[in-house]
This record gives C-alpha cells, sequence and structure tokens, in this order.
C-alpha cells in the first residue's frame, strides 16, 4: 500500500519533531462512559436524528475541523448504538479510513470493522492537521470531545459502548485517546502506534489491544510493547512476555493477559511484517479480504456488551470452549427467535446472527444449527465456533454467553466466501428445537 512507504525516513523525523510538541490535557472531557457493563444512553435516543452521514464541519478550540460521519442505514432511534472513532495515518485522510480506498474499498472501511457492524455502530473518521495527529496543546484530544458531546446530543449512543482504533499516527492518537479518555472510551485498538500524539493521563484503567509488525521500521515493536505495558500496569494484569511469532514465518500470534482487573483486558497481537496496517498470514503486504485484523479488533470491542436495548452488542473472547448441553437448559419447542443481518460485497459477505431465548427457562450451554446456501462457505467466525464451514452447520457457544435467560439475547457471526448467493441462512435450530425468524 502506498502509504506504508510515506513513513519512512522523512516521515519519522516528522513523527519525532510532533512527539516534542505534545502537551495534552486531561481535562475538559465529556460524560463519563460508566461502570463496565452498565449500559447509558443519551439525550438524542428516542427522537429524530439531528446528525446525517457525511463530511461535517465543527468548531474545536476556536479553529474549524472537519470528520466524517456514518450512521447505519438501520440506525434505529430507540437503540443505542455503539460508537467507533477511526484516526488515519500520517498523510492519510478521513476519507481514506471511511472509504478503505487505500487497501481495498469498502470491504476496509473503516480499518474493515464496518462491514462487520451491521446497524449496530455509528462511525467516525476526524481529520487531523496536515494529515497528522500532532495534538499540540491537546487540541486533537479537544476536538475527539466536541465530536463525542455532538453525537450524544443529536444520536442514540450507548455511552459505555464507545471505541478508538487506528494506524501509525492514527494508533499514536487512539494511545492519547486511552491515556486521557479512560472513562469516556471503552476500548482502544492500537495498530502499529508510537507515543505521538501525547498521553495526559496515563494512569487509569481502559481495556487496551495492540497489534504490530515484528520488523516494523518506522515505528519499533519496542515501543508498540512499551505502550501496551503502560497498560499492564493500569489494568492490574500479570506481567509476562508473550510469545511472538518468529521472523520469516509471516504468521501473527495473540495473548490474552490474565489476572486484569474485571472488566479491563489487555491483548496482545505481534505479526511478521512491517508497518502495514492489514498484514494477512502467509503472504506479504496488506490485504482488505485476507488480513485477520478487523476481527481481531472486532473481537476485542464487541465484548463488552452494555445492558442496554442494543442487539448486535455481543461477549466475545479469542478463546473457544465447547460446552455440552444439559436438559435443564434446554429451550422449549419453537422458544428461539433468530435474527440474521447479512452484509455483502463481491464474493464475500459477514452475517450476524441474533439469538434470542423467547421461552421461560434460561438456556445453559446451547448449539444452533442452520443452513448455509449452497456455495458459502465460512472462513471466520466470532462469539462460536463454526463446523462443518459449509452446508448444515452447528455453531457451539464460546463457554462465556452459554447462558441465555428467558428473553435474553446472544450475537454470533461469521464471514464466508460465495460464488453469488448472498442470501442469509435458513432452517434454525437451538439446542434440537426448532426457532422462528425474525
Amino acid at each position: 500500500m502506498a502509504r506504508n512507504r510515506v513513513l519512512a525516513a522523512a516521515g519519522i523525523a516528522l513523527l519525532t519533531l510532533a512527539a516534542g510538541l505534545i502537551t495534552t490535557s486531561a481535562t475538559g472531557a465529556p460524560g463519563a462512559s460508566g461502570a463496565p457493563g452498565a449500559s447509558a444512553t443519551t439525550e438524542g435516543c428516542g427522537k429524530a436524528p439531528a446528525l446525517t452521514s457525511g463530511t461535517r464541519t465543527i468548531t474545536s478550540s476556536g479553529k474549524s475541523r472537519t470528520y466524517i460521519l456514518s450512521i447505519p442505514d438501520g440506525y434505529d432511534r430507540n437503540r443505542p448504538h455503539r460508537v467507533v472513532f477511526g484516526f488515519h495515518w500520517l498523510s492519510g485522510t478521513a476519507n481514506d479510513v471511511a472509504t478503505g480506498q487505500t487497501v481495498q474499498r469498502d470491504v476496509w472501511s473503516y480499518y474493515g470493522l464496518k462491514r462487520l457492524a451491521g446497524s449496530s455502530t455509528i462511525f467516525v473518521a476526524p481529520q487531523g492537521f496536515n494529515n497528522g495527529w500532532a495534538n499540540n496543546g491537546g487540541e486533537d484530544i479537544t476536538l475527539v470531545d466536541d465530536i463525542v458531546r455532538q453525537l450524544d446530543a443529536g444520536l442514540c449512543v450507548d455511552t459505555t459502548q464507545r471505541f478508538a482504533t487506528g494506524f501509525s499516527y492514527g494508533g499514536a492518537m487512539s494511545y492519547s485517546v486511552a491515556c486521557s479518555r479512560p472513562t469516556v472510551f471503552r476500548a482502544v485498538a492500537v495498530i502499529a502506534g508510537g507515543v505521538l500524539s501525547g498521553c495526559a493521563g496515563g494512569t487509569q484503567p481502559i481495556a487496551y489491544l495492540g497489534i504490530h509488525g515484528l520488523r516494523d521500521s518506522v515505528l519499533n515493536i519496542s515501543g508498540g510493547r512499551s505502550m501496551r505495558d503502560r497498560f499492564v500496569r493500569n489494568n492490574g494484569c500479570a506481567a509476562q512476555n508473550p510469545p511472538e511469532p518468529s521472523q520469516g514465518s509471516l504468521t501473527h500470534r495473540g495473548t490474552t493477559y490474565t489476572g486484569c482487573r474485571d472488566g479491563y483486558p489487555v491483548r496482545w497481537v505481534a505479526f511478521d511484517e512491517g508497518h502495514i496496517a492489514a498484514p494477512q498470514d502467509n503472504a506479504p503486504g496488506d490485504s482488505g479480504t485476507r488480513t485477520w485484523a478487523p476481527e481481531e479488533t472486532w473481537r476485542f470491542f464487541t465484548q463488552f456488551a452494555g445492558t442496554g436495548p442494543d442487539p448486535t452488542s455481543t461477549t466475545t473472547t479469542t478463546t473457544t470452549t465447547t460446552t455440552t448441553t444439559t436438559t435443564p437448559g434446554e429451550p422449549q419447542p419453537g422458544a428461539c427467535r433468530v435474527s440474521a443481518t447479512v452484509n455483502a460485497w463481491g464474493n464475500g459477505l459477514t452475517a450476524e446472527l441474533a439469538i434470542t431465548n423467547t421461552g421461560t427457562t434460561q438456556v445453559q450451554g446451547w448449539s444452533l444449527e442452520f443452513a448455509l446456501p449452497a456455495g458459502q462457505v465460512i472462513t471466520s467466525g466470532w462469539n462460536a465456533s463454526y463446523a462443518p464451514s459449509s452446508g448444515r452447520v452447528t455453531a457451539r457457544d464460546a463457554g462465556y454467553n452459554a447462558a441465555i435467560p428467558p428473553g435474553g439475547k446472544v450475537s454470533i457471526g461469521y464471514q464466508v466466501t460465495h460464488g453469488g448467493d448472498a442470501a442469509p441462512p435458513s432452517g434454525f435450530s437451538l439446542n434440537g428445537a426448532a426457532c422462528t425468524m425474525g
């Protein structure tokens, strides 16, 4: 990708200079996100949306700034939505983030997260001064504050479900958000970042995902490890040296830290490549369709399900545990409902399945069977294990989401390739009992 070369020798000098000019502010933050899992809504809920998708102008720190807003097609004024900020890299733009055009248009929109989100998420791509995030005097953090306030006033937002991610300079800005706004944002995903946008505060816990290349010659992985370790300490995790892939393997390896304070995990993913944002296994360079990074980020973000009515909020982990079904937990016949949301492009799609227990007893341990249309093959999934990858598929709970109380809902999802049939799955049954659709 062309932008990877922008941050070569001259880019390093610019970033280093920027880092030396930063003085960020830890004050003036919007309302706190609240305790983990405690859903909170905004004044925009229940009202006609006061904002529309597109490039928006806002005055922040006395200056005119812009950001791109993407409101989902299925926006529901009565349902609090997740919000994801995507920060661009040095010499990148908000439009690059919003379109994904530097890797693969649409497929890599918002770092590949938009295609996974369905109607659950509002996306924001702010534009930095001089196509960077120098954050002079904390002005870029103030911009984030002002955008958050505008979204809260005009849209229905779950204030416990705000997230930030970015690559390179965008990763640095996400790290700055983690340091200075840990009670406003629930989690960050820092991709190949550095301490370039400041770290005001930096003493409170926030859920932290770090992704970094072993052979990064622009922002060395040693810096990424140090950034990660700040939140290993803040989050009360047990210190360790997580295993990383060997150089030349063109693979990635992820570790979820143990002992962390409840609700504040730290995950580290190292990959064998350089300064790139969409790494793939077994091949060099970026790939919109083959990169594993969006699924890593999406699983990390969606594990923080609030208690509000967001039907697509999920709880996830990268460890899959199969739980056997017990008789007391079996649903009554017809006591389940499944809705399917499909986002298709070219020869691929993602599907999100919301499983609702419509019975009067708790389901404890579940398997969901369904039929994929001919030609569809599952390539990855989240919140469940899937087997086989085509035909009649069984999705089994991941342990942490084994319980579905009466009226409760669990969301799972997967990505497939297909030969032209992008239809949703059909013929659902939960623990052997047929489910209704809708």
